[in-house]
Formats: C-alpha cells, structure tokens, sequence
C-alpha cells in the first residue's frame, strides 16, 4: 500500500514526514555503502520501493545533494557521491576535533562530570548486552556530546555540526555487528578511565584511535576498502 497515493491531496505536514522519511532511509543506504560512489539513483524506483510518489524522492535528493551525498547531471540524472574514501576523510577530521576535545575534558573534569560520564557507561553496558541498537547509538552520542560539552570548545563543536548526519548513520550501520557494538564499549570505557584519571594525553589518544579504528571498521564493511594509504598512525 503507498505511502502517498494522492500528492494534491496530502496534508503539508504529512507531505515533510514523508520527505525526511525518504532523506532519512536514502542518507542510510548510502553511508552504508548500499548505494556505490558513482552508481545512478533512479527516482522512480526509489518511489515505488518506498510507496510514495516521486515529489518527496526529489525533495530528499535536493537535501543529498546540499548534503554533498550526491550530485544531479543535466539529462543524465542522479548519481551517489560518497565513498569510503571520502568517509574515512570525514572520520579523519573528527578524530582531530574530538580527540582534542578529550584532552581538554579531561583537565576539566569535576566529580559531578565523572559520576555523569560513568552512569552514561553502565548505560551503554547494559544497552551493550542486550543488544539495543537504537539505544546504543543513542548513548553513543549522548556520551560524545557530554565530552564535548565538558571540554567547553564550542567552536570545534560547531565545526563538528556539518558532519552530524554522516556520525549517526555510521554508527546505525558499523554498530549493527555485535563485534563492533562490543569492541566500541571496551573503547569508551577506555577514554572514561583516563579521563576519571584526568590524563589528557591518554584520553586524546584513545579518542583518536577509538574514532579512526571506527571508521576503517566501517568503511571496510561498507565499501569493502582498507585505504591503506590514509594510515594516519592510528594503527
């Protein structure tokens, strides 16, 4: 049954619930590598895969496009413009964001913010065991933006806003595999510890290689690449 079967007649709130429903379930596909860099996205498909109409197809690849997800060529049509490499170079400059961020909370850390990071991580312990993807990624970023919050860098936050949609369906595709769920708690518990311990040092490395093993992780999974050429010592 269609999603949409009569576009003169759905309500305009309707009509931008379907539009992000449909960005949203395209953004997905193509970060997880279900759509190849280069390969042709026929709207029309998409349409009847998603059982909506065209127009909210259309609405969603303008939203790609601005995204830099994928590009329109005149009478040739829509083609996917993400690729592992251009994944791993996203995860490259997050990683020297973040892991700066981590060392600037980590001198920043007071009682009030271990007890908070440390209840995020039993959280994310409990959510780990069963197996509660939607939940772990949720933690996932709560976790992530306390540290941010911590560290007081709101400009290298803001510098990280851009990216934001890639983060979170990265982290719906990689952390699906029961191995990386597990491999990515033993790696947060990691930065909690030396930031508890206020070493800087420690949680900006452990921040870096958390993020850049994540994302060679992913982009293999995804795209089937190891892209050794962009070892970046994380290694």
């Amino acid at each position: 049954m269609s999603l949409m079967p009569d576009i003169d007649r759905v309500d305009p709130s309707l009509l931008k619930s379907l539009r992000e429903h449909v960005h949203e379930r395209l953004r997905r596909s193509i970060v997880a590598g279900r759509f190849k860099s280069g390969e042709r996205i026929n709207e029309r498909q998409v349409a009847e895969m998603l059982g909506v109409s065209t127009t909210p197809v259309k609405d969603a690849i303008r939203m790609l496009e601005s995204e830099g997800l994928v590009r329109t060529e005149a009478r040739r049509g829509v083609f996917v413009e993400f690729s592992g490499r251009q994944a791993f170079e996203m995860a490259l400059g997050r990683a020297a964001l973040e892991s700066v961020m981590a060392h600037i909370a980590a001198k920043r850390m007071t009682p009030a913010t271990i007890a908070e990071l440390s209840a995020l991580i039993d959280a994310m312990a409990e959510a780990t065991e069963h197996g509660a993807l939607e939940e772990i990624v949720r933690l996932n970023e709560a976790y992530h933006g306390a540290i941010h919050r911590i560290s007081g860098c709101r400009y290298l936050e803001r510098r990280l806003d851009g990216q934001r949609m890639y983060d979170h369906a990265q982290r719906l595709a990689l952390l699906g595999e029961p191995g990386q769920r597990d491999a990515g708690f033993v790696e947060h518990k990691g930065i909690f510890d030396a930031l508890a311990a206020r070493d800087s040092a420690l949680a900006e490395a452990r921040m870096k290689r958390h993020i850049l093993r994540s994302a060679r992780e992913h982009v293999q999974l995804a795209f089937g690449e190891s892209l050794e050429e962009l070892d970046y010592g994380d290694r």
